[in-house]
């Protein structure tokens, strides 16, 4: 099972996800997106909690209120943090996430640990928690197939992308080359002229040249 919940503080709401525990967790980190950034309880247990951006949106746009949100979102489903003051919740792409077979259930390390960000969450506030838990939606999603979809809309749109930059590169080509044809054919007409005036006053006879003596 996984909750999902949305923070109304942005516009389009934020899509916040949180799996139900150890085994959901894994099928997060195995099924995440791009566009996901993973947040956790700095070296306690807590659930695993993520938040989706928007097409275009980077992790290090994310507005003070929503990462708030999250932060708190992940101190309250964490049983120790939830009870301490003080706590340091951390964060990262989800594309930052490693995992191999050593590791337990639910256990992840990062691959480029300077990407992993930190915030200190002084305590627990429960207008926030009340206002997310208000919007929480239990499912049990297909996150395979979720991502199977995801990536196929993705593969589409870079088809079209691509398309798209190559009838401009095509575009540009062809203007260029029109362009070039248009410089180095600049004088054809003056010089035709000339040859056509000059070959006219060759075939003219001595009669013509009287008029002007």
């Amino acid at each position: 099972m996984v909750y999902y919940f949305k923070s109304n503080l942005v516009d389009p709401p934020a899509f916040i996800y949180v799996g139900k525990d150890k085994i959901e967790n894994e099928e997060l980190i195995k099924f995440g997106w791009e566009e996901d950034v993973w947040f956790h309880v700095d070296k306690l247990s807590s659930a695993h909690v993520y938040l989706r951006l928007p097409d275009g949106e980077t992790w290090d746009d994310i507005p003070a209120d929503l990462l708030k949100d999250c932060a708190q979102l992940t101190k309250a489903n964490s049983i120790e943090g939830n009870k301490k003051d003080n706590i340091t919740i951390i964060y990262t792409p989800w594309s930052n996430l490693r995992k191999d077979g050593s590791m337990a259930a639910g256990q992840v390390s990062f691959k480029d640990p300077r990407r992993v960000k930190r915030i200190m969450v002084e305590t627990r506030e429960n207008p926030i928690i009340n206002r997310l838990n208000k919007t929480k939606v239990e499912k049990f999603p297909d996150l395979m197939a979720e991502k199977e979809e995801r990536l196929k809309v993705l593969r589409v749109k870079q088809r079209k992308e691509a398309m798209a930059r190559m009838k401009e590169e095509e575009r540009i080509a062809k203007e260029r080359k029109e362009m070039a044809y248009k410089r180095d054919h600049a004088y054809d007409d003056m010089f035709d002229e000339e040859a056509l005036e000059q070959s006219s006053n060759q075939e003219r006879g001595a009669e013509y040249w009287d008029d002007f003596m």
